[in-house]
């Protein structure tokens, strides 16, 4: 009886920890890079979405490359999201107060991807926080729509180009 006792936790624990190594083998990533215009007529003082932009998934060929497919992916979330001035190289972030990408489809409804409510001064490069948002239905979809709302403090003289490069994690459940 003390023998099943010990055993019985002990087991529990190794496959707590066998799940935890499993999920980690099928766990992998999938990064993006997407450019977002910000024309210099864009108005001051409101969050005002930009033009949204069509991004291909390309996801079987993805979910294939990691050795599964996307009936078997059972968690995809945003593991980071930033932003990066490309054009001009001069500028920074100093025009921008408040920043929000949301992801939709054709079938899906809209939803929040990543925000930044302050934007800090001087950088060329920001990072947005992500949501919990659960985005298995939009990598799964043959592309998704990103939209931006922006909130500009300044005049903007020229169009500004920004990369956005997300990283989305994605576990698949074993063949």
């Amino acid at each position: 009886m003390k023998k099943i006792l010990f055993v019985l936790p002990l087991l529990a624990l190794v496959l707590a920890v066998g799940c935890k190594k499993i999920d980690k083998l099928l766990t992998f990533y999938i990064e993006d890079s997407q450019n977002i215009r910000i024309a210099s007529n864009f108005p001051l003082g409101t969050l005002v979405p930009l033009t949204p932009i069509s991004v291909p998934t390309k996801s079987e060929e993805r979910f294939s490359n990691e050795g599964t497919r996307a009936d078997l992916v059972k968690n995809v979330s945003l593991n980071r999201l930033t932003l990066t001035i490309t054009d001009p190289s001069s500028e920074n972030f100093d025009f921008l107060r408040r920043i929000e990408i949301y992801i939709s489809t054709d079938q899906n409804d809209q939803v929040l991807l990543a925000s930044l409510a302050q934007v800090p001064a001087g950088q060329t490069s920001i990072e947005l926080t992500p949501t919990n948002a659960v985005l298995d239905k939009y990598l799964k979809a043959s592309s998704y729509t990103l939209t931006t709302k922006a909130e500009i403090t300044r005049p903007i003289s020229r169009d500004i180009t920004v990369r956005s490069d997300s990283r989305f994690k994605v576990t698949a459940d074993p063949l």
